[in-house]
């Protein structure tokens, strides 16, 4: 069985309703990165970052997975597939999808300020004064900005076992997800879903551009890949 390795980011959640800082000229919900998504915002003014993730959660509960992340997961009849994903939300999950790796966290879970291992789900408000198992305040269960990706490394090792890469919904632009794509093995074909893809395609003998939304670019490609 061939295996599928998937890519994905921002795009792909953005037809269920989940806004990103792609949306607004770096904003996020009226929100800049550096008051919300850096270890300094969280020094700064913890009662602010906790608000805005406690809000970003409430929305994930209320969105669907679209078709895009269900086609993935009907790929799963032909191919072996994994996916390493941009996102924090787990509309990958709740679409059918079972191997998932998540780059830069995951909204639904929260982790102890003192041991990074320490991590619970977590579907409630996220307060000032609630503690994790070695009594320290619980934080967001995400890779803020100026954090290192723990995750990245295994991310490379399963990108180098890829017969078939597709990419979706990432602006390849923000590093170190954006290597990843070097890492995959010569000549494998590799497919890139983007309203506005942004590649150099003289880069790849054997890249497939598809302009178009997640949702229509992944109906085209499951024809191609399932026929």
């Amino acid at each position: 069985m061939k295996k599928i390795v998937v890519l994905t980011g921002a795009g792909m959640s953005a037809e269920s309703g989940i806004k990103t800082f792609r949306d607004a000229d770096g904003l996020w919900e009226g929100h800049s990165i550096h008051d919300v998504a850096t270890p300094d915002a969280w020094q700064r003014n913890p009662k602010l970052v906790l608000e805005f993730y406690n809000q970003r959660r409430k929305q994930l509960l209320t969105v669907e997975p679209n078709k895009a992340h269900k086609l993935l997961s009907k790929l799963k009849e032909k191919y072996e597939v994994s996916i390493i994903t941009q996102n924090v939300d787990d509309l990958h999950e709740r679409g059918g999808s079972n191997n998932v790796l998540h780059l830069h966290g995951e909204l639904r879970k929260v982790r102890s300020t003192v041991d990074e291992n320490l991590i619970y789900n977590w579907d409630e408000d996220l307060n000032i004064g609630d503690l994790c198992g070695k009594k320290s305040q619980l934080r967001p269960h995400i890779v803020w900005f100026g954090e290192a990706v723990p995750n990245l490394l295994l991310a490379e090792e399963i990108t180098q076992t890829a017969d078939i890469l597709i990419i979706i919904g990432t602006s390849m632009q923000v590093y170190p997800a954006a290597n990843l794509i070097y890492h995959c093995k010569n000549d494998i074909p590799i497919y890139f879903i983007d309203p506005k893809p942004n590649i150099n395609e003289s880069h790849f003998s054997n890249l497939t551009v598809i302009q178009e939304s997640a949702t229509s670019g992944m109906r085209l490609l499951f024809g191609i890949l399932t026929n």
